[in-house]
């Protein structure tokens, strides 16, 4: 499916078509576990070109999608690309790092260097806070439309950074049952994981890099993870990982929403499939998007609850630390 476009969507709003296509083809760039990387030169020529013209539109409070990666990330990108008003960038890393020239690329897709998890206001330099506001002018401009949408679920541990970008910026933290979306972690990187030059390309980067900063830098900051991050060094399943990373990104994302409730909104994935009207509704409220009955109705029509997996053993030393963070975020049942 070409830019998570199906036939559905395309008859619901047909002008929405062009702003996906768009993003998919011009701004997204193609990371190492996707194919078409051959675009990636154009991408960043046109990156290039765009810092040094004039700013095409200003890029007035741009909304960020984070959380833990397969817990509903896209399908709400998708959802919100509907909006008459929206356009949606699907982990436009590539535009990061055109603007960061290099640091952030925990994956390895354009940089191989070394990378950090955090952020902060201190790396907003003026430079890279015009270059992002060209980009997104560049792209409101060319999609027709008025607001951005950038799903980038690694940014949750970013927000000092990206608040120095966009002070009006508005978050959406989107939180599932850990269960189900560490198996679903672990199904992606069966199904899409590669050996390529004699790397393996998979969830975790290349050859494992995005799990190594991981746990060299996010593990130690959980005083119940961090005696065991020497370990966890040598971990390769993939629930495992899955688990690890769930928990400090869960983590993050509610503290974050704690502190700061009026830009940052909590949406527990099962009760935005259980009621997508309302609840979509409620996040076009929190983010200032004008009422669109095609928008809701095609939220109506979309989701649909998955089905629950089974829970799976996991490591001694992350039970209780999985447990707490299951509790917190009110699924304490599937704990039973």
């Amino acid at each position: 499916m070409v830019a998570q476009i199906d036939s559905q969507y395309i008859r619901t709003r047909p002008s929405r078509l062009w702003p996906r296509l768009l993003s998919y083809g011009l701004f997204e760039g193609r990371p190492l576990t996707t194919r078409g990387q051959w675009v990636n030169p154009l991408v960043f020529a046109l990156f290039a070109m765009e810092r040094r013209l004039p700013q095409l539109k200003n890029a007035e409070a741009p909304t960020f999608i984070l959380g833990a990666g397969r817990s509903g990330t896209t399908i709400l990108g998708i959802l919100l690309s509907m909006h008459g008003k929206v356009g949606f960038l699907n982990e436009p890393k590539a535009m990061w790092h055109a603007a960061l020239e290099g640091g952030e690329d925990l994956i390895g897709s354009y940089d191989r260097g070394a990378a950090r998890y955090r952020l902060d206001a201190q790396d907003a330099t003026p430079e890279v806070i015009g270059a992002m506001h060209r980009f997104h002018g560049a792209y409101l401009r060319a999609s027709f439309s008025s607001r951005v949408v950038d799903k980038y679920p690694e940014l949750i541990f970013r927000l000092p950074f990206v608040r120095a970008v966009f002070p009006d910026a508005k978050f959406l933290f989107i939180a599932r049952d850990g269960w189900d979306t560490c198996g679903s972690i672990e199904g992606w990187s069966d199904r899409l994981g590669v050996e390529t030059g004699g790397e393996v390309h998979d969830w975790w980067g290349a050859d494992s890099r995005k799990w190594r900063l991981l746990v060299e830098q996010l593990v130690p900051e959980h005083p119940d993870l961090a005696p065991h991050a020497a370990a966890m060094l040598d971990w390769t399943s993939q629930t495992q990982r899955a688990a690890v990373e769930w928990i400090v990104t869960m983590r993050e994302g509610f503290r974050q929403a704690r502190q700061a409730p009026e830009s940052v909104l909590h949406i527990p994935y099962e009760a935005l499939c259980a009621d997508p009207r309302g609840w979509m509704g409620r996040i076009a409220g929190f983010i200032g998007l004008p009422d669109d009955e095609v928008f809701l109705s095609y939220a109506e029509q979309t989701l649909s609850s998955a089905e629950s997996r089974p829970p799976f053993q996991l490591e001694p030393c992350l039970e209780a630390p999985f447990a707490t963070t299951m509790q917190m975020l009110g699924y304490q049942d599937r704990m039973a």
